[in-house]
């Protein structure tokens, strides 16, 4: 039996949530969101591993319109944030409209009825608008080590950590020093016998200005009125004139290196492991890291970090690049999730058979404004290509996307029509536009390889700019920027 609804929202992590409270915001009930786990939260259900945090402050990391004064520190850990979503996810009695334990397999649509027909594994849905809210990092990315098969300890990524593993005395590795591992390095650094941290590339890493929120300060955002605002305010402004020295201007990155290098030399005294940690590339070309911690545990006694590779991996061990053979009982993979890949898994079928996977694995992945695609019409992307940040928080994005959703989909009900569909030639324009940008920033001029990157050295991750610009330019949608076909039912 096949549902049949207005909207499907898919994933109930923020830009899931964003867009169902918009909807709701707008007098649109007739949707339901689709969830494959059973619990809201997204990223901040599925990562659980010791120490995981926010990199952006949590009073500008949360939904402007939904402000909590009770946030423990600036930067909250994970399980704040995970019961952030579920407390507005209740306050906006949004559970009724979510059916959990629903995977999304693929959609296609229908032309004749201008309608999707959305398949999970749990059944059919049918939609006239379709909106992914599942972003870029939900797919772990796990390399494909020599040998793996082999080994008889535990393996496990940081998004799927194993809690019910003793890390207690064990000899571990650590392949990859992304965001997720400088946070669970320094909590598991302690526990552990021996820790060897296989390095490819070191990040830069700033101090991290993290502090516990005083009681005096929740309680005046709790009862005046604005306060909050203010400083919500001057948080954005704060780490939006960061988008200069990203777009442009990597000189200004120089005085930020200045300052991590000092941080390394505070924590690091023995010259070849500062060697090891230090950047060789612009700042800002790979994502900048903050930790206050993650130096002090690399120094530790029982931490190696090696920077040879990864040869094979034993039954009991992890041969590296010259040949040496390193003990462990378990190793963890810190190596990030897919991004540019991250929605090749699904079958997403637009006009005249055309499949978007197909389409953006030859040709990069190409939408207007990061949110819809021409040939598939009312299909809309949540954090989709080139609207990530490195400055500040996506949560901004979010919303300016789900308000952009939500005035296309009133566009086309006030015409009467049954769907709406990028126009090719102005797609092309926003594209070549972002990626004249992109050029000329530090993803590509810093001289580093990044997940910024797909596999044919092109950004199809960054906004290159600044927030309050695609604030500007996501406002309202432009009616001839679309296509506008069929009579609404």
């Amino acid at each position: 039996m096949t549902e049949r609804f207005k909207v499907v929202i898919v994933g109930t992590g923020f830009s899931g949530l964003g867009q169902a409270i918009q909807l709701e915001k707008a007098g649109i009930s007739d949707y339901v969101i689709l969830e494959k786990a059973d619990e809201v939260g997204g990223t901040w259900r599925d990562n659980s591993y010791p120490g995981c945090a926010c990199d952006v402050q949590s009073h500008m990391y949360s939904f402007s319109y939904e402000q909590n004064p009770d946030w423990s520190r600036s930067f909250s850990p994970a399980p704040e944030i995970f019961q952030y979503l579920k407390d507005v996810t209740d306050k906006y009695r949004l559970r009724r409209k979510i059916r959990f334990g629903v995977e999304l397999t693929g959609a296609t649509w229908d032309d004749t009825k201008r309608r999707w027909h959305v398949h999970t594994k749990s059944g059919e849905f049918e939609a006239q608008f379709l909106i992914s809210g599942v972003g870029g990092l939900h797919i772990p990315q796990v390399p494909e080590l020599p040998g793996i098969e082999k080994f008889k300890g535990q393996t496990w990524h940081s998004a799927q950590w194993n809690h019910e593993y003793d890390l207690r005395g064990k000899k571990v590795a650590v392949v990859g020093t992304g965001a997720s591992a400088i946070q669970f390095v320094p909590k598991i650094a302690p526990e552990v016998d021996e820790l060897t941290l296989f390095q490819r590339t070191p990040p830069w890493i700033m101090p991290k200005p993290d502090h516990a929120m005083p009681g005096w300060a929740k309680t005046a955002f709790r009862r005046i009125p604005g306060v909050q605002r203010l400083y919500r305010n001057a948080l954005y402004w704060f780490l939006e004139v960061r988008a200069v020295g990203f777009n442009g201007h990597p000189a200004i990155m120089k005085a930020g290196e200045v300052i991590a290098k000092r941080h390394i030399g505070k924590a690091i005294k023995d010259p070849k492991l500062r060697k090891k940690v230090t950047p060789d590339y612009t700042m800002g070309c790979k994502r900048v890291l903050i930790s206050n911690d993650y130096y002090p545990a690399i120094n530790r006694s029982n931490v190696d970090v090696n920077t040879e590779g990864v040869r094979e991996v034993k039954a009991r061990s992890v041969v590296d690049g010259n040949g040496v053979e390193h003990e462990v009982d378990a190793i963890i993979y810190g190596t990030g999730f897919k991004v540019t890949d991250a929605l090749e898994y699904l079958d997403i079928t637009g006009i005249d058979g055309r499949d978007l996977a197909k389409e953006w694995a030859t040709e990069g992945m190409h939408t207007h404004k990061g949110i819809t695609v021409s040939g598939f019409p009312n299909l809309f992307f949540l954090l989709g290509p080139n609207t990530a940040l490195g400055h500040n928080s996506v949560v901004f994005m979010i919303e300016s996307q789900a308000r952009y959703v939500v005035d296309a989909i009133q566009l086309a009900d006030s015409r009467g029509a049954a769907a709406l569909d990028v126009r090719a030639g102005v797609q092309e324009k926003f594209q070549q536009e972002i990626q004249d940008k992109l050029v000329k920033g530090v993803w590509t001029q810093g001289g580093c390889k990044s997940w910024y990157l797909d596999a044919k050295g092109v950004n199809r991750t960054i906004w290159p700019g600044f927030t309050w610009r695609y604030w500007l330019e996501t406002r309202k949608v432009d009616p001839s920027d679309y296509e506008l076909s069929g009579r609404s039912s």
